[in-house]
């Protein structure tokens, strides 16, 4: 009975394979790799950035435009005010003038080379601007809360109730004796800015109840070293898409006044938003007075605009996912 059992189990007994050391490389899988840089936050948004064309496209774009804005005499050698002649009068391109004349009998290529420097100009300084402030107002509302916060947004609240454009229309008929590139950016910038103080408060409120934010706490880092060293870097990248969305409404924002007639001066300044307001009278019989400066306008204002939606793709991990 014992030996039918003994031969029973050696019956039922499996045969188990086992390869050989060399053949499972273990050590190889399960190595780390130490030349590999960690992934971050940012180096994924680059590594994303860069297989998409719509960022090299915008990025090129906006390289150009800031080229021709530093430097308009490397494409242009006619004056933009100076040397218009009635007897070329709405006319067409001729040697030397590609675009063609506006009514003035001004260089139209010419104009709209030495209105990219204004634009430009008015579309930073009310960055800048709009971005100092909402970082502060946004990042103490966030971090200490309570009362500060209450504050802080409420004042928010007052100016993002009131239309920028409506306000920088105001402030421009009031200071119209002193109208400069840096009076009409004031004026804009001043009511801009409660957007991305929403952002970055929002931000700033998920990331201050971090691990790492505890950690630097209980190394006894100060709040305001707290703020500035750990939770501020981990929460500026939805301010970057803001920033660069925001650059394209304030160039926008500058040629609306400027149509409007309480902008700039069109004659001390070259501005796209002038030269539209001036050709629409024109529009039927001779449009390229208009159609010139406005694909000027909307190119320029485009590219910012594909550069942040390219950005907030690239920046947002659920965004990356889905695609």
């Amino acid at each position: 009975m014992s030996s039918d059992t003994t031969i029973g189990r050696k019956t039922r007994s499996a045969n188990h394979y086992v390869a050989d050391v060399d053949e499972t490389p273990v050590a190889e899988v399960d190595a780390v790799k130490l030349d590999e840089k960690p992934s971050n936050l940012w180096r994924d948004a680059w590594r994303d950035l860069r297989r998409r064309p719509i960022f090299w496209i915008s990025g090129v774009l906006i390289l150009f435009i800031a080229f021709v804005a530093l430097f308009p005499g490397l494409f242009t050698s006619t004056p933009p005010n100076s040397g218009c002649l009635l007897a070329n009068s709405n006319g067409g391109p001729a040697p030397g003038h590609p675009l063609g004349f506006t009514k003035q009998g001004c260089d139209i290529y010419s104009r709209i080379i030495h209105g990219t420097s204004t634009s430009l100009s008015v579309g930073f300084i009310v960055i800048a601007l709009t971005t100092v402030t909402g970082v502060v107002f946004g990042a103490l509302a966030g971090f200490f809360g309570g009362f500060l916060d209450t504050v802080l947004m409420r004042v928010g609240d007052i100016f993002f109730s009131i239309p920028y454009i409506l306000a920088a229309v105001v402030i421009m008929s009031v200071f119209s004796e002193n109208r400069n590139i840096v009076v009409i950016a004031l004026a804009i910038g001043v009511f801009a800015w409660p957007t991305t103080a929403r952002v970055l408060r929002s931000e700033v409120l998920r990331v201050k109840n971090s691990d790492f934010v505890m950690a630097a706490t209980a190394t006894g880092l100060s709040k305001m070293a707290i703020l500035f060293r750990h939770v501020l870097p981990n929460s500026i990248a939805p301010v970057i898409v803001v920033t660069t969305l925001s650059l394209g409404a304030a160039i926008t924002a500058e040629a609306t006044l400027s149509f409007l007639g309480v902008g700039l001066p069109p004659s001390e300044f070259m501005s796209w938003g002038n030269d539209i307001s001036q050709a629409q009278r024109d529009l039927r019989t001779d449009p390229q007075t208009l159609i010139w400066p406005s694909i000027a306008l909307t190119t320029t204002v485009l590219s910012f605009i594909l550069l942040g939606e390219a950005l907030r793709d690239a920046l947002d991990p659920k965004a990356r996912a889905l695609r």
